[in-house]
């Protein structure tokens, strides 16, 4: 069993920054086979793509609501995944959740629980 434990969210003025960390584990979990991803859902709207990180090249994909001011990134050797979130927006309020795709599959089957961002204006 695949698990994921979000950390870094929390309460923040317009156009501070973040940092979310997503820890992956599991007994048979190869953490370097997996594209890693971070959605978000705010209050009232439908969980959203925020961005990705492949698990062979490494290559990333964002939302154009967070491109150019939020940083994907990954380190194998501590199975967690990285989200740098700067410039940040009130419209950025949302829990943050962590994903996981096993390579050569389309669906991200492993979810973690989530962590709150606030953005105060």
């Amino acid at each position: 069993q695949v698990q994921l434990v979000e950390s870094g969210g929390g309460l923040v003025q317009a156009g501070g920054s973040l940092r979310l960390s997503c820890a992956a584990s599991g007994i048979t979990f190869s953490f370097s086979r997996y594209t890693m991803a971070w959605f978000r859902q705010a209050p009232g709207k439908e969980r959203e793509f925020v961005a990705h990180i492949t698990w062979n090249t490494g290559t990333t994909n964002y939302a154009d609501s967070v491109k150019g001011r939020s940083t994907i990134s990954r380190d194998n050797a501590k199975n967690t995944v990285y989200l740098q979130m700067n410039s940040l927006k009130p419209e950025d309020t949302a829990v943050y959740y962590c994903a996981a795709r096993e390579r050569f599959t389309g669906e991200y089957a492993y979810w973690g629980q989530g962590t709150q961002v606030t953005v105060s204006s």
